[in-house]
């Protein structure tokens, strides 16, 4: 099936009724805006080729520069999901597109861009009965057919907790299955749509159990009105499943439609965060305000084989 263009419906995150001030933002954060040749190639490509980016559409604010340095997140399975988180600008409906040849043409991309390290996501696809695990173990085999020597990053959804879905991913065997919890336990149902907290770490369990030498990843965002006792009790459950990487970063407003920030964090918060998961035994914990899931990717793969 070649590539096309659907009409699809979209829908808009509906705004929640927030209980705190919209607080100014920081000094410290601010993003350095780096629009060089590389950053330009880099769109171009992605709009040639008719792929998406978490970049763009879930409006990172390292895309500057980590586009600068020639890296990037491919989003496949289209760029409508079926969820409406209340943090994400990802666009939201029902999806009517599924393109078989993604695989091949996000593979042809980390080619041309001579990538060392690929992180692939998607939107949650809950209109699939697989959730979509088959075209992502389709585009780790294509990367790893084109690239032998790029070691390839997955961010997967929950598939709804459908485990058959999760061995299809991990018998691709991805150098890194990453799955986000998102937020702490108490804020889980306010900030994410249909996800699970404990499903999600049932899922970064299972992955572990499937293929044991595969390092596991997951991220959360911090400001959305938790308390710090249970950013050290998500550390806690995270590494009750065997995760090896965590990365911690500040959320911000994407719209006012979306979910306000609660707090800003300061970076020496950051820091000791940091401190305190590399004490409970995390391979790498990456920790910072502008700090997203796939921020120095390269580099936690180093990390994580080191510890193996």
């Amino acid at each position: 099936m070649g590539h096309a263009v659907v009409n699809h419906e979209r829908k808009k995150v509906k705004s929640l009724p927030n209980q705190t001030v919209k607080e100014p933002k920081p000094d410290w954060i601010r993003i350095k805006l780096t629009t060089g040749d590389n950053y330009q190639e880099i769109k171009s490509m992605m709009r040639s080729k008719t792929l998406h980016t978490v970049c763009e559409e879930a409006r990172c604010p390292n895309i500057y520069e980590c586009w600068a340095n020639r890296t990037a997140t491919f989003m496949i399975l289209g760029d409508i999901c079926t969820r409406a988180c209340r943090f994400c600008a990802v666009n939201t409906g029902r999806p009517t597109e599924l393109d078989l040849q993604e695989p091949e043409r996000v593979a042809e991309a980390a080619e041309n861009m001579g990538l060392k390290h690929c992180v692939v996501t998607s939107v949650a696809r809950d209109d699939l009965s697989d959730g979509g695990a088959m075209i992502f173990a389709e585009t780790v085999k294509a990367i790893r057919k084109r690239l032998p020597l790029c070691s390839v990053e997955v961010l997967i959804p929950d598939f709804m907790g459908n485990w058959d879905a999760l061995k299809v991913v991990m018998d691709a065997k991805p150098d890194i299955l990453n799955h986000n919890i998102e937020t702490v336990e108490r804020m889980s149902n306010r900030v994410r749509a249909k996800a699970k907290y404990h499903r999600s770490l049932e899922l970064l369990k299972k992955a572990k159990e499937m293929q044991p030498n595969i390092p596991t990843k997951s991220s959360i965002m911090l400001g959305v009105g938790e308390e710090w006792d249970e950013i050290l009790q998500a550390m806690d459950d995270l590494h009750a499943v065997d995760c090896d990487i965590m990365t911690i970063g500040q959320y911000l407003q994407p719209s006012p439609q979306h979910l306000n920030v609660a707090k800003y964090y300061h970076p020496d918060e950051f820091v000791k965060l940091k401190e305190e998961g590399m004490k409970r035994g995390f391979s790498h914990v990456e920790s910072g305000p502008l700090v997203r899931s796939s921020y120095h990717a390269h580099e936690q793969v180093k990390s994580a084989a080191s510890h193996k």
